[in-house]
């Protein structure tokens, strides 16, 4: 069993900042790939960033330059820094890991709940 906890949304003015953070909990034996998905009413899911168990990292086109992701191995986390907030950003951001667990060495997606972030004009 593994859990995704994710905290950090809220609302901000364009131009703001905010860090979003997810935290993994469970029988974890060692976690692959992490990321973040956002989805808007509306629109399909979209993939934000990843970043590997060696921290390589990528982003889509439309945060990058504004968006940083990073990992913290040691405390099963990972965290999306959100700078130059535009109102477009406005989704569910949805925290995602690729997880081993110690009965289950095959990695497996799982995925949190979603914390709301609301960019205003």
């Amino acid at each position: 069993q593994v859990q995704l906890v994710e905290s950090g949304g809220g609302l901000v003015q364009a131009g703001g900042s905010l860090r979003l953070s997810c935290a993994a909990s469970g029988t974890i034996f060692m976690i692959n790939d992490m990321g973040w998905y956002r989805q808007a009413p509306g629109k399909q899911r979209e993939l934000v960033a990843t970043i590997t168990s060696g921290s390589s990292s990528d982003y889509a086109d439309s945060v990058k330059g504004r968006f940083t992701i990073s990992r913290d191995n040691a405390k099963n986390m990972v965290y999306l820094q959100m700078n130059s907030l535009k109102p477009e950003d406005t989704a569910v951001y949805v925290c995602a890991a690729d997880v081993r667990t110690w009965k289950l060495r095959n990695p497996m997606r799982y995925w949190g709940q979603g914390t709301q972030v609301t960019v205003s004009s």
